[in-house]
């Protein structure tokens, strides 16, 4: 791990309290950014940024990333607390299982509220302060694999996600100019505490993967974090999926024996 890429610089990662969005948060704070952490549950936030201070800063904000007054105050928060903004990761995200046929219209609007509602504001915030301090900037968005592949009874969650690439490449038009790049990862499947819960879900995508195992939360961070460099300063409007070559050729993980 290269030290200090990120060392002078501000980053606000959202759904942040574990899983991907933890790994990525550590790693930036670890590399030198100052990252502020959020999570809508203020215990799982509290405890990350405890975590993360052991390699270096980290704030936690826990709140609603899909609640557009909260947005507001992650961005003023962030500038407020170090006296700057350069990254933006919104990786909060809901996934709402539910047959197309009986999807209810509650369920759909929660997962558009906080999938694409909340990284839209949050990136149209973010986005004004860093033009104001005109200094760049990076923006990620977390897409997935069923943004690209039929998934069963993701309907919603795969629709949002598709939808959350498409907005990376228009705000290339709009934010290019100010030298503020806008990039996309999308996760294949993945072993966090959530996946983990399933004890059948290892084995399922192991058999399934042409890598042969399911991603782990640091190999989404590696991606994330370099879209987020220097490195890729002049990358934009693209997404990376990393899924260990699932994607490719697509097996189902209801048709394994």
């Amino acid at each position: 791990m290269t030290k200090g890429r990120f060392t002078g610089k501000t980053a606000i990662v959202t759904g942040a309290g574990q899983g991907i969005g933890f790994e990525i948060a550590r790693r930036l704070a670890a590399e030198g950014a100052a990252v502020l952490l959020n999570d809508i549950d203020t215990e799982l936030a509290v405890q990350a940024a405890e975590k993360i201070k052991q390699v270096g800063k980290c704030i936690a904000y826990a709140g609603d990333s899909g609640d557009l007054g909260f947005i507001e105050g992650v961005v003023e928060r962030a500038v407020a607390d170090t006296g700057s903004l350069d990254i933006v990761v919104a990786n909060a995200g809901i996934t709402l299982f539910g047959d197309f046929l009986d999807y209810s219209p509650e369920a759909f609007r929660k997962v558009m509220e906080v999938n694409l509602v909340g990284t839209f504001f949050l990136a149209q915030a973010a986005a004004r302060q860093l033009i104001a301090r005109q200094r760049g900037g990076s923006m990620l968005f977390m897409s997935s694999v069923t943004g690209h592949q039929a998934h069963k009874n993701l309907a919603a969650y795969g629709m949002s996600k598709a939808a959350l690439e498409m907005l990376a490449k228009h705000l290339v038009l709009e934010l290019a100019p100010h030298r503020i790049n806008v990039n996309t990862v999308a996760p294949g499947a993945t072993l966090t505490e959530r996946t983990a819960s399933d004890e059948t879900y290892a084995a399922t995508w192991a058999n399934i993967t042409p890598m042969g195992r399911p991603a782990s939360p640091d190999d989404i961070a590696a991606a994330a974090l370099f879209l987020l460099s220097e490195e890729a300063r002049h990358v934009t409007g693209q997404t990376l999926v990393v899924d260990g070559g699932w994607s490719t050729v697509s097996p189902s993980p209801y048709e394994t024996g």
